[in-house]
């Protein structure tokens, strides 16, 4: 009767790659060039190779050669030599790249075990956290999906960014020299003027909000408010809508307020221009139909989620961002809205409510940059707007924190005067903007379609500086 050992579970390594990426960096400078700017220290399993690394990546930094002897002289001089196998070792790794054609590919392998040991080690915290049963479960959950997500996005970070690489092109996101892409955005408006693209953030549609924001830029947290009924996620659904169905950019829309049957209605009326409440009765006409059934088609061709879970913690709302990222890896976050939300560890009572929007408002600007998107997000303003002559929002008017506006890249107010007074600025619509961290502030004017839940451009009527003949004469007809 034969006894099977039980297999001893190893952490994922391969020494063979270590060993030919190592004995590359020894023998050859492109080795050495490609391996210090890819791996780090950690990424080798074998603790011999880590300290031949160390040595390697040193003598890279300081602009030194790196062979044999000379790595041999530095492991010596710190009295290393010996606990990594003498000048023998050091000469089989050497012989090693003989055989090694691909260094690219072995540092592959290398990066991608050290991934899978992480893996390992984050699996093995999150499972110590769980045994030990904790209070906030929720939490410990959010904790947990921010380490493998961390895992992630570290797997594709580097160190930083030479400015000379970003000049020359080499690390620039447009792949170009900087004075070459200087040179086509001159041509660009010499061709176009002022109809040239003159921002770098993803477009919302609207021309004079985009010329004085830049777009919505990666990173940066967006909060617009009002108070009710002034057409806040009319607005910002219409953001949503341009982004993804016409620069076709994965969009997630977070709605605690309203499902996504209601969402999905609100964007068909807007997309098909079709008034709400005939689609809702079913009395629209056959061209109607026809633009319903057009609008469908190009919002099927598209990717935008809509999560509709109420009364989230914005534990899960992190969680479930980051899942959408990974899976779908949209492009904008729109949240409606943000006083729906509650604190990781909400208590309920209402003197914690200003620390915990605090909380919520930081932890949002953290996702926009962990997650390098721009984030969407409404707000309530108090009531003191209410009682204000002229009813203009305020930075001061933000319902319960004045961290929102700290921590906001852009905090921007919605104001509709017909709603005060119906013969205000019917049909019209007003963008306050009161902070702009990389820009400027002011108003934008839009036109309201309440039909439709529409905003869209304003184009004032055109005015003629003289009055015509027909227009003087009636001036002084007695008709």
């Amino acid at each position: 009767m034969s006894e099977t050992k039980a297999k001893v579970k190893v952490a994922p390594n391969s020494k063979e790659s270590e060993m030919m990426v190592l004995g590359c960096m020894l023998t050859k400078a492109n080795g050495l060039n490609i391996g210090a700017d890819a791996l780090n220290g950690p990424d080798f399993y074998y603790t011999e190779h880590q300290t031949i690394f160390e040595i390697l990546k040193t003598l890279y930094k300081s602009d030194k050669p790196a062979d044999i002897h000379l790595v041999a002289e530095e492991l010596k001089r710190t009295e290393r030599l010996d606990s990594i196998g003498g000048v023998a070792y050091l000469t089989t790794l050497a012989q090693y790249a003989g055989t090694s054609a691909y260094i690219e590919e072995y540092v592959g392998i290398i990066k991608n075990k050290s991934i899978l040991r992480r893996m390992i080690r984050a699996a093995q915290e999150i499972e110590k956290t769980a045994l030990e049963d904790p209070r906030d479960v929720h939490g410990s959950l959010d904790e947990a999906q921010a380490k493998l997500f961390s895992i992630s996005q570290q797997s594709n970070q580097s160190a930083g960014v030479l400015i000379k690489d970003l000049i020359s092109g080499l690390k620039a996101e447009s792949g170009l020299p900087y004075l070459k892409e200087l040179e086509e955005r001159q041509e660009l408006f010499l061709e176009k003027g002022e109809a040239a693209t003159s921002f770098t953030g993803i477009p919302t549609g609207f021309n004079d909000l985009d010329k004085i924001i830049n777009g919505l830029a990666p990173s940066n947290l967006v909060i617009c408010a009002a108070r009710p009924a002034m057409g806040k996620t009319a607005f910002a659904l219409n953001i949503a809508e341009h982004v993804c169905f016409k620069h076709h950019m994965p969009v997630g829309v977070f709605s605690l307020e309203m499902s996504a049957d209601q969402l999905l209605h609100r964007m068909i009326c807007s997309q098909a221009e079709v008034e709400s409440k005939k689609i809702l009765t079913g009395s629209i006409s056959g061209t109607e139909y026809q633009r319903v059934v057009e609008g469908i088609r190009q919002m099927q061709a598209e990717t935008m989620l809509v999560d509709d879970q109420p009364g989230l913690k914005i534990t899960d709302l992190r969680a479930r961002a980051r899942r959408m990222k990974e899976a779908h890896d949209i492009q904008l976050l729109v949240i409606d809205y943000l006083q729906l939300l509650s604190g990781s560890n909400s208590s309920g009572w209402a003197e914690n409510r200003q620390q915990e929007i605090s909380e919520i408002s930081r932890m949002l600007k953290n996702l926009a940059r962990e997650l390098n998107i721009p984030i969407f997000c409404l707000g309530q303003l108090s009531r003191k707007v209410e009682e204000r002559t002229g009813h203009r929002p305020m930075m001061s008017d933000l319902r319960e924190s004045g961290a929102i506006e700290q921590d906001a890249d852009i905090v921007m107010f919605l104001l509709r005067r017909e709603y005060y007074d119906p013969y205000d600025k019917p049909g019209m619509g007003e963008v306050i903007i009161g902070k702009n961290r990389h820009g400027g502030v002011g108003t934008v004017e839009l036109t309201y379609r309440k039909e439709f839940a529409q905003f869209a451009n304003y184009t004032p009527a055109h005015e003629p500086s003289e009055p015509s003949d027909d227009a003087a004469f009636n001036a002084f007809s007695p008709n």
